[in-house]
């Protein structure tokens, strides 16, 4: 389009035999025309819905409540079918001269949890942390803090699913390399799970596998929270919200644990 709009310039200019000078200030203002459009877009609060990445003007205005329900709603749509495609040549751009989440999940590795797409969620509107079983460690403490202190996130989510395998390896014992220490994290959520379950223990019982990976979403807020004073404190003032979540790799739907 802008490519036209030069062109036509050009002959208007020849015909009207305008001064060289404006035809090529006219030129000039075409080309650069969809940048100017993009950042005043980004700049005027929109964001989120918009197509484009979140604004910081819009981050500001999103509470935490409502950060966790435009998220179920993503995941809503998400399991129903309904996806978008909004990562465009214009919003990667748009995206490069800054972020502004107004969300951060930490998942598992999983590769069958792909977690933008499960929000409905597009580039530069969450952050994502990832490591096997969603575990917390001093890095993604870190990583929290930086996501809500410093840039302003409203949400936490903390994710888990169904059919983990780092909760699998826990509780068949496993030790591998440096996966023995990751495990040895989970570890504690195996054995609490135990307590009142009333069944087979093992990796091959779904219905106790899932309440491992459930524990184990409880236990890693508990830790994050215990470790950090200062996401516990923006916490307690209402700046933002932590979610326990559960994703389900048959259905696509999250479900907050209680």
């Amino acid at each position: 389009m802008a490519d036209a709009l030069i062109t036509s310039i050009s002959m208007i200019g020849r015909l009207q035999k305008f001064p060289d000078c404006f035809v090529k200030a006219m030129k000039k203002y075409f080309l650069i025309l969809p940048l100017i459009l993009i950042l005043t877009s980004c700049q005027s609060g929109e964001g989120v819905d918009s197509g484009l990445p979140t604004s910081k003007e819009a981050q500001a205005k999103i509470t935490p409540d409502e950060a966790w329900r435009m998220m179920q709603t993503g995941n809503e749509n998400f399991a129903a079918g309904k996806l978008k495609i909004n990562n465009t040549p214009e919003c990667i751009k748009a995206a490069s001269y800054g972020q502004y989440p107004f969300a951060v999940v930490l998942s598992c590795l999983d590769s069958r949890v792909p977690v933008e797409d499960v929000f409905q969620q597009d580039i530069g509107d969450i952050f994502v942390a990832r490591v096997a079983g969603n575990i917390s460690n001093a890095d993604i403490v870190a990583s929290l803090e930086y996501a809500c202190k410093v840039s302003g996130a409203k949400l936490i989510v903390v994710m888990g699913h169904n059919d983990c395998g780092a909760v699998n390896y826990a509780i068949k014992g496993v030790e591998l390399g440096n996966i023995t220490g990751l495990l040895a994290k989970i570890q504690p959520s195996v054995d609490e799970a135990k307590k009142d379950f009333k069944g087979d223990c093992t990796y091959k019982n779904f219905e106790f596998t899932n309440k491992v990976s459930k524990c184990n979403v409880k236990r890693t807020v508990g830790k994050i929270l215990a470790t950090s004073p200062i996401l516990k404190e923006m916490l307690n003032k209402g700046e933002i919200k932590i979610v326990s979540a559960f994703y389900d790799l048959n259905t696509g739907r999250v479900v907050e644990i209680q």
